[in-house]
């Protein structure tokens, strides 16, 4: 028996994103969530995640989207004082301040845990703790505060406990197919334990439409997640 993790990304962006979750939670197959905590509506997630206890919760590391927790940074942000886009950690720069996003992604998981919640694991967004230069930073973290991280097998990282054995990221875009799941033995390698999917469900509204490219498809990923059919051999994991 695999046991799969379904865990929507990007929780607290927005009022809608955080109601599609917890309707992909209630009356779907989403059993997790990762909270980004320098977005619009953190405390109306944290409302809703200690409405519903059974949606696993951990934190979504922000480094390429909106404003840091901490002030006074210079290495991790531009002129208005917002987080350097994604295409800046994708080039692994060698002089980047590795210590101001230790700072900052502690600060984000501090709040977390400011909220009384109990974080499951640590993940990123746009994957940046993947990267080369970052991976020190969240292999520190993990032991710190002693959480699982997301991992990828492109991507492995030393002196983590992984989260499960297998990521799948495939669950995205505009061609998502209708069946994913019910087909979704065919993506699991031979022997894996435990497998992660990606998922990014949402009910659209003004800040999620306005904020990023990705909106729509959130809409399309909910309808799936709530009428997928996981096969006999699956099972999702209880938190």
């Amino acid at each position: 028996m695999t046991k799969i993790i379904v865990n929507a990304d990007d929780f607290g962006y927005s009022k809608g994103v955080n109601l599609g979750i917890i309707e992909a939670h209630l009356n779907g197959i989403v059993n997790s969530a990762t909270m980004m905590m320098n977005m619009y509506a953190v405390e109306h997630g944290v409302e809703l995640a200690k409405k519903y206890p059974t949606l696993g919760l951990g934190v979504h590391l922000v480094l390429t989207a909106g404003k840091p927790l901490l002030e006074d940074l210079e290495g991790i942000v531009d002129q208005n004082g917002v987080f350097l886009k994604q295409t800046y950690w994708y080039g692994n720069p060698t002089e980047a301040s590795v210590d101001e996003v230790e700072q900052e992604w502690d600060a984000q998981i501090q709040r977390f845990l400011s909220f009384g919640l109990t974080p499951t694991h640590l993940d990123s967004h746009h994957h940046v703790h993947m990267i080369p230069v970052l991976q020190p930073v969240i292999a520190k973290l993990s032991q710190k505060y002693d959480l699982p991280v997301r991992i990828s097998e492109q991507h492995p990282i030393d002196g983590i406990k992984p989260f499960t054995d297998q990521l799948l990221t495939d669950f995205y875009g505009s061609d998502i197919p209708l069946d994913y799941f019910e087909t979704i033995t065919e993506r699991i390698k031979s022997g894996v334990g435990s497998v992660e999917v990606m998922v990014h469900p949402a009910l659209v509204d003004n800040h999620l439409k306005n904020g990023t490219s990705y909106c729509f498809e959130r809409l399309t990923e909910l309808d799936i997640l709530t009428t997928a059919k996981l096969p006999s051999e699956i099972e999702l994991v209880k938190f």
